[in-house]
């Protein structure tokens, strides 16, 4: 295991300094799971929650949230990002919705804070919407499932057995 780049020689947290890294393409996965009652799934598929296209307003949530990363995260860079994509697919069969968010960028440090708060924002706005008729909904599973460019390359989560 590597040292704690956040804290400097006196263990306190500082800002990592990114000036003499290079300029690279970036990109990073994550994704998280909400778990809901079929019911709950139903009202949002079919367009019949009574607050509207839920999907589309955790879709704009997770976008926000990932451009706002280093406003809520201390100590992480703000960032220049050039694409935020975050897509919720339902996943019928497990009464649950599956939030992915990628992010990429031309940078000096890496974007796997900002796709991993575009899914955990993305899942509350999901709970925020539904809690009224679904206050049992869990949250589940938020991680990094891949991330690209920089020093330290190309990573992969591996594959979860079902």
């Amino acid at each position: 295991m590597t040292d704690l780049t956040h804290l400097d020689a006196q263990g306190r947290a500082n800002m990592v300094d990114v000036t003499d890294k290079d300029i690279t393409s970036r990109e990073a996965t994550a994704e998280a799971l909400v778990r809901m009652q079929a019911e709950t799934l139903n009202l949002i598929t079919e367009g019949k929650h009574k607050k509207g296209d839920v999907f589309a307003v955790a879709r704009i949530a997770g976008i926000q949230a990932a451009k706002k990363t280093s406003d809520l995260i201390p100590l992480c860079h703000p960032l220049m990002l050039s694409s935020v994509k975050v897509e919720l697919t339902p996943l019928l069969d497990q009464n649950a919705v599956l939030i992915t968010a990628v992010c990429k960028l031309a940078g000096r440090t890496g974007v796997e804070m900002e796709a991993l708060t575009a899914v955990s924002v993305a899942a509350l706005t999901l709970y925020d919407m539904c809690k009224a008729v679904d206050k049992g909904m869990v949250v589940e599973q938020i991680r990094l499932i891949e991330k690209l460019g920089g020093k330290s390359g190309h990573w992969q989560a591996e594959k979860e057995s079902t």
